[in-house]
């Protein structure tokens, strides 16, 4: 089977390498087909397309679409889509045009439990200033000494119920689907694993995405534990859906798993880039 990572991010949203270092790091890696799949934005795909040229690994048109669904913020990926298309590219333009202000109101809820400086010190860490997130600000809170590491920010501060959570209006599932199917591309559920949802709600939302056009499910990521894998597995066999895996790499030291070096899909499901 060959080494394929189809989720990965670069400084083009809230990864730490550029997007070309994150393809060649892949290929350094032994991966043999890559999607780069930064948060709402396809600037990184040219750069990352020119390195995966150059050393003659495959690469395909990826992204991470940030949707709202059963009030929790959920994770779409598109893959092997046409990055000029237009629907899209307005449609990722008007979930990044919300990140700022949202930021704005993270840093405000921040400073009532007394840690100030927070949008600044998080805009330092963004190189795309469009595309703030919960990860430079959790860098800053690093940085500061408020935590030990990045997770551990997320857990104390940035999740639904703490301090420095607020809720946001992001695009929904219809849109997300649509918008990559329309690009001719395929949809999968990122990290289904890392969604706090009952199995009722993990059904509703696998049955809404199935109805949507969505094709494909993220059984193996860099979070998922070996009971993620069989759990999600078995959602794919029921649902006919695609399996798709990646490391959801971010930068050295701060990921789960590096780039290429995720464990092989069972053998049993359909990998999602036969369809590509």
């Amino acid at each position: 089977m060959p080494n394929v990572d189809l989720h990965c991010h670069s400084t083009a949203s809230d990864g730490l390498l550029p997007a070309a270092d994150v393809a060649r790091r892949a290929f350094d890696n032994g991966v043999d087909l890559l999607a780069l799949t930064d948060h709402d934005n396809l600037s990184g795909l040219p750069a990352a397309r020119a390195v995966a040229d150059e050393v003659g690994m495959g690469l395909v048109n990826g992204v991470e679409i940030s949707i709202e669904w059963g009030g929790l913020q959920v994770h779409i990926l598109g893959l092997n889509f046409a990055a000029d298309d237009q629907v899209l590219g307005d449609g990722l333009a008007q979930i990044r045009s919300g990140r700022v202000i949202r930021a704005q109101r993270m840093a405000a809820e921040l400073e009532k439990v007394g840690i100030d400086g927070a949008f600044d010190g998080a805009m330092r860490h963004a190189e795309n200033p469009t595309l703030i997130s919960r990860a430079h600000f959790a860098r800053y809170l690093v940085e500061t000494g408020v935590c030990k590491d990045v997770r551990s920010v997320f857990d104390s501060y940035l999740v639904p119920g703490r301090p420095g959570y607020v809720d946001h209006r992001w695009a929904t599932l219809a849109d997300s689907v649509g918008w990559i199917n329309g690009a001719g591309g395929i949809a999968a559920v990122a990290h289904p694993g890392r969604y706090k949802f009952s199995k009722p709600q993990m059904r509703l939302l696998l049955d809404e995405f199935k109805q949507l056009g969505g094709q494909a499910i993220e059984v193996i990521s860099g979070s998922h534990s070996a009971e993620n894998v069989a759990v999600f597995g078995r959602y794919a066999r029921e649902y006919g859906f695609l399996a798709s895996c990646g490391s959801d790499f971010h930068g050295p030291g701060e990921s789960y798993v590096d780039l290429g070096k995720l464990s092989p899909l069972p053998q049993d499901l359909k990998p999602v880039w036969e369809a590509f």
